[in-house]
Order: C-alpha cells, then sequence, then structure tokens
C-alpha cells in the first residue's frame, strides 16, 4: 500500500514538471514572437516622448513670439494715441489765459513725448526678442517635423511586425493562460519569479550534455539520474532553474 501511495506522489511530481516545461515552452514561442520586435517598442516609446516635448517647446516659443508681436502692436497703438494727445495739448496751448496754464500743458505735452520714447523703447526689445525667438522656432520646427517623420516610420515597422505575429501571440497567450491554471499557484509563482530573473526568460530547463540548460554548469551524475526519474523537483545549484528531462515531453508538444 504504501508502495501505491508513493507511486501516486511520483506520478504527481512527474505531472507537475511536464506541466511547467509545456508552460516553459509556451512562454519561450511568446518570448521569441517579441524578440523580433526588439528594441522597436522602446525606440517608439521614446519618440513619442521627445516628439511630445519638442511639441511643446515649439507650441511655448510661438506663444512667446506672439506675444511679442500682440505687445508691438500695442505699442504702436499707444504711439498714435501720444501724438494725438499732444495735438491736442498744443491746440490747447495756444488758447491758454496765463502762465500757469501754458506751464502745465507743456509738462503734459513732455509726460506725453517721454511715454513715446518708452513705448518705441519696448517695441525695440519686444522687435529684438522676436529675432532671438524666430531662430529657436525655426530650429524648433525642423527639429519637430524630422523626428515626427522617423516616429512615423517607426510606428509603421512596429504596427507591420505586429500585425504578422498579432494573431499567433494571442493564440500563445491563450495556450499559455491554460497550462499556468493547471499548475497549483506556490509552483506558478516560483516560476515566474525565476523567469523575472533570466535574462532569456527560462525557468525550466533539461539537461544537455550533462550541463543545465540554462547556465551550461555541470550536473553531478546521481543528480541527473534524480532529475531523470522525476521523483521530485529538483533546481539547478547554481542558477536556480527548475531542471527536467529532455523526454517528459514528447517532440511533437
Amino acid at each position: 500500500m504504501c508502495a501505491k501511495i508513493k507511486e501516486k506522489i511520483d506520478a504527481s511530481i512527474e505531472g507537475k514538471l511536464r506541466c511547467l516545461y509545456e508552460l516553459q515552452l509556451i512562454d519561450s514561442k511568446i518570448d521569441r514572437l517579441r524578440t523580433v520586435r526588439g528594441e522597436l517598442p522602446l525606440e517608439v516609446s521614446d519618440l513619442e516622448d521627445i516628439v511630445a516635448g519638442l511639441e511643446t517647446r515649439l507650441n511655448n516659443v510661438t506663444e512667446e513670439v506672439g506675444g511679442l508681436e500682440t505687445q508691438i502692436e500695442e505699442k504702436k497703438q499707444n504711439i498714435k494715441d501720444f501724438l494725438a494727445n499732444i495735438k491736442k495739448y498744443e491746440a490747447q496751448q495756444s488758447k491758454v489765459r496765463n502762465n500757469r496754464e501754458y506751464d502745465a500743458i507743456t509738462k503734459e505735452i513732455e509726460f506725453q513725448n517721454l511715454e513715446i520714447q518708452l513705448a518705441e523703447k519696448r517695441s525695440k526689445e519686444a522687435k529684438a526678442g522676436i529675432a532671438s525667438k524666430s531662430d529657436l522656432l525655426e530650429r524648433s520646427k525642423t527639429e519637430f517635423e524630422e523626428r515626427t517623420k522617423d516616429l512615423k516610420v517607426k510606428k509603421s515597422e512596429l504596427d507591420e511586425i505586429i500585425s504578422e505575429t498579432e494573431k499567433e501571440e494571442k493564440e500563445l497567450i491563450k495556450d499559455s493562460e491554460k497550462a499556468s491554471a493547471k499548475i497549483e499557484d506556490r509552483l506558478l509563482n516560483a516560476y515566474k519569479r525565476i523567469r523575472a530573473n533570466t535574462r532569456n526568460g527560462l525557468a525550466v530547463v533539461t539537461v544537455d550534455r550533462d550541463a543545465c540548460g540554462g547556465c551550461y554548469n555541470k550536473i553531478p551524475p546521481q543528480r541527473q539520474l534524480d532529475i531523470k526519474t522525476s521523483k521530485k523537483i529538483i533546481v539547478c545549484e547554481h542558477c536556480g532553474r527548475v531542471l527536467v528531462d529532455a523526454t517528459i515531453i514528447p517532440d511533437e508538444a
């Protein structure tokens, strides 16, 4: 009876290893599909950030130039108003009845002339500001247009690759979810943790030429025998990957 119970436990462990390895094979196919995209998704994301930043800068500079142009127009109108005031005061000056009134009007005319000088100064400053901003505006426009073209090309490349692999990837993701559902949470979490900590995404590997299929460190003969029997879950003492015998799943699987 004890032998039968032990046999059931061993079969259960072999089943767990089989499910883990099946999941690994599916996830590796997904990884290979995503590798085809290479760095394109990151490049597209970076370009999107750059284009957004350039657009913000372009809008800000355009707004600043617009503000300076408005300021120039306001100063032109102010100068017209000041000149009109001077003409009005000069007309009044010829009709004054005493020196006190004459002096008061003269001061008003002087004040209007000072306002004209100040307006002309502010107008020149605004024109100088536009001149310096115009160069930045042109460079920003050119860079924005170039980066936008680059983004369009990269997006087109990425969309083409995604369209070619999207259907297959969706099917594989469904298969991965089905395979994951067969594995107990403790083992599944361990599998995900190992995958996340490896560069090639391999959490379950076979023994290849007496070595771990993940880190290629040699595995002692006795440990290889234990792996072959699939009586317990064995991990590589060097990289922590789960080790399985290559025959645990038929080639067609």
